[in-house]
């Protein structure tokens, strides 16, 4: 692996699943890997488990880190190309090729902005630092994509995973009082449906379809509660809209997830990637309950992240 921004840098899915829960296991056991390294984490927006998951992987392997956090550890950076820097004081080329020197992996954290489709979907900003960095980049979550967040997911479903020949896993859109991102449910889409024996199904009201790039495979159905009978596996996440976007188009608290929901499904287990709004996602009753696996998740975004570290090192060992 060469760099990890999304699925498709993965050659075998399955393998690297194995790979990630044997680490699960044994987590210091590759030490030897991330003797005398050093992965640098660049943040653009406030961070809880990423940062602290991706520490405790770079130790876990041997590895020092540093954490930089953008606009509030440096100067003002100018993101914009042929700008007259008038009122900034380094450009993001310049800052990128620099710290990428003081490290021998770059894991950087973007947002976007939810203004402007084109730009964000583009990832404009995330391009622009693998383009000037001189070491491999680490996607920590971009403006459409959080695939260490899915990694981890994916490990906790195979975790978890009923002894029946096909499973049922089921992404829902959930109520929020802002507008949120697609990266997450982007992400999950992408490698839920790339897992052998599953069937994806993606709920959400009208108005709230995912770009088809990432949601192609999965079965769409308007009717949550439809689409909740039978699951193995409910993951629940607010977006806001891709075609209007950016724009909360539903405020219909029904969507909430809640015992009487989860008594639809085959006994499911319920997921969450965190932070999460109680009451307004989901129930208390569901998050508390025995169904809720959202630590496990939380968990295993360690092991995820710190596999993902290791098959990079591998390479220049």
């Amino acid at each position: 692996m060469k760099q990890f921004i999304n699925v498709d840098d993965v050659p075998d899915l399955p393998q690297l699943i194995e790979k990630a829960l044997n680490v699960k296991r044994t987590p210091f056991a590759f030490k030897e890997f991330g003797r005398n390294k050093t992965i640098g984490l660049v943040f653009f927006n406030p961070s809880l488990r990423t940062r602290l998951s991706s520490q405790k992987a770079a130790f876990n392997l041997g590895a020092s880190t540093w954490v930089f956090n953008i606009n509030q550890d440096s100067w003002k950076i100018e993101m914009d190309d042929g700008t007259v820097m008038e009122n900034s004081q380094e450009h993001i080329k310049d800052a990128i090729a620099v710290m990428s020197l003081y490290c021998d992996i770059l894991a950087v954290r973007t947002f976007p902005n939810l203004l402007e489709r084109d730009y964000d979907y583009k990832e404009l900003l995330f391009n622009k630092i693998k383009h000037y960095s001189k070491v491999p980049i680490v996607s920590l979550e971009s403006a459409i994509l959080h695939p260490l967040q899915s990694l981890a997911d994916v490990m906790t479903i195979e975790e978890l995973r009923p002894a029946k020949e096909r499973i049922k896993i089921v992404l829902s859109w959930a109520p929020h009082v802002k507008a949120l991102p697609h990266s997450v449910p982007n992400s999950f889409a992408q490698w839920a449906s790339k897992l052998q024996g599953a069937d994806l199904v993606i709920t959400h009201p009208e108005g709230y379809a995912l770009d088809e790039r990432f949601s192609r495979g999965a079965c769409i159905i308007h009717d949550q509660d439809e689409a909740f009978k039978g699951a193995d596996f409910i993951y629940a996440k607010n977006w806001s809209s891709f075609i209007d976007y950016g724009k909360l188009l539903c405020h219909d608290m029904d969507w909430m997830i809640s015992r009487k929901k989860m008594a639809l499904t085959d006994r499911a287990k319920f997921m969450h990637c965190l932070p999460v709004r109680r009451n307004v996602v989901v129930e208390d009753a569901v998050l508390d309950g025995e169904e809720a696996v959202v630590l496990q998740q939380a968990e295993n975004r360690v092991f995820a992240v710190q596999t993902v570290f290791m098959e990079i090192l591998k390479n220049m060992v």
